[in-house]
């Protein structure tokens, strides 16, 4: 099967997102599949390099997401492409420059075109225009007219499907958790400990992931600083960047805590797992979670997490090997000191082992695929699809978020 991934973000861009698409990607074409990225071009990817089955489009950087991009043009070579490669299916993976030129491509090759929803817009409304370009209650409008029109809709977890739902999401929507590309246990490991001085036996605690407010760091950080006065030679790694690093390095500051709390900035992919298990525990305290990409990788790593309770993560969680799930403040301190005292055993690590079987990439990419045969086996080109195109007031709501949110770069 030829298949085309349409995604505004892709490596060398550090995120859930770009992650759960490579993984999908290599995946796929261990099972014999042809994989095609359509993505957006990068300041850090040379124009003249050649990345096999990788197509990037012209883009500019998104206000609000300064290492996020959009591309604003490309539609013909898009088709082009297309064509000469033979897709079979489209897969978008953003509902923007990309996702919308995906749908082009589907609609001209009169192929299927299916989506997975990642991101809770309504928690990120915010970043565009400090929010007055749109709203919570604008997101569900657009996202319903992006979605218009296509075959199946993958959603990461429960609480994906239920907001697509209420969004009046009128096509098949499936639950696939997204999955993780289990570690090599022959390729040897970097010691983070020594690079970073700590002993073997020094309790660190681990929180990775983009530093947006959303997130609730400062809540990790506000806990560990309790934490110290048990554990006073614990340490806290923060690997990550975002807008709000500034304000995090600003609290550990007024908290006196420069020396057990260490900013790493963003981490290699290649990397991140150096990182899990450097750790005793994984810390999350945000509460915006969709599809929990770091909790799996935690498991991978053989650690366990503690995080504030979601849908998702209620489903994924059912024996504290795997994790401890809290609701406020001091459940987090106590989820954390659990760890910290307890000494991991084999069952564990089993616990962990059994857990991952239904969320490493393999499982993820054979349910994709499964999603792909389903709707090529029903797919109809349809002569009839007035009604599955947008209404005048939603393609308003589309341009008003796509018309000025671009920053040179």
């Amino acid at each position: 099967m030829n298949i085309g991934l349409f995604t505004d973000t892709y490596f060398p861009q550090v995120s859930g997102v770009a992650t759960s698409i490579k993984t999908l990607k290599d995946a796929l074409e261990a099972q014999g599949h042809q994989v095609y990225i359509f993505t957006s071009t990068d300041p850090k990817v040379p124009k003249n390099i050649f990345e096999p089955h990788i197509y990037r489009f012209s883009s500019v950087a998104y206000v609000g997401f300064k290492d996020r991009r959009l591309a604003f043009r490309g539609l013909i070579q898009a088709v082009e492409i297309a064509k000469s490669i033979q897709l079979d299916i489209v897969h978008t993976q953003t509902e923007f420059s990309l996702g919308l030129l995906g749908k082009i491509v589907g609609r001209q090759l009169k192929i299927p075109v299916i989506h997975t929803y990642h991101t809770m817009y309504e928690d990120y409304t915010h970043y565009v225009a400090k929010g007055l370009l749109i709203g919570p209650k604008g997101v569900g409008t657009i996202m319903k007219a992006y979605m218009m029109g296509m075959s199946a809709v993958i959603a990461p977890s429960q609480l994906v499907q239920e907001t697509l739902l209420r969004y009046g999401v009128k096509a098949p929507i499936r639950i696939i958790p997204t999955g993780v590309a289990l570690p090599n246990p022959s390729v040897a490991r970097q010691n983070l400990r020594d690079q970073f001085g700590f002993s073997s036996r020094q309790p660190v605690i681990l929180s990775l992931g983009r530093l947006a407010f959303e997130k609730n760091v400062a809540l990790t950080i506000s806990v560990f600083s309790e934490l110290l006065q048990t554990w006073p030679d614990a340490q806290l790694v923060i690997a990550g960047d975002g807008p709000a690093r500034k304000s995090l390095e600003e609290q550990v500051s007024e908290l006196s805590l420069e020396k057990q709390v260490t900013f790493v900035g963003m981490v290699n992919h290649d990397d991140i797992m150096n990182y899990y298990q450097m750790s005793n525990v994984f810390v999350s305290s945000s509460d915006t979670e969709t599809q929990g990409l770091t909790f799996i990788e935690a498991m991978a790593a053989n650690r366990p997490f503690v995080a504030i309770h979601s849908p998702y993560l209620d489903n994924l969680v059912d024996n504290d090997a795997i994790g401890t799930l809290v609701s406020d403040y001091d459940e987090l301190l106590a989820g954390i000191e659990k760890y910290l005292t307890h000494q991991a055993t084999a069952k564990d690590q089993a616990i962990r082992a059994k857990k991952m079987q239904d969320v490493d990439a393999n499982t993820f990419a054979k349910r994709v695929l499964s999603l792909y045969q389903d709707v090529l086996s029903d797919y109809h080109q349809s002569d009839d699809v007035d009604d599955e195109y947008p209404t005048d007031d939603e393609v308003g709501y589309m341009k008003r978020i796509l018309r000025n949110p671009f920053r040179r770069n």
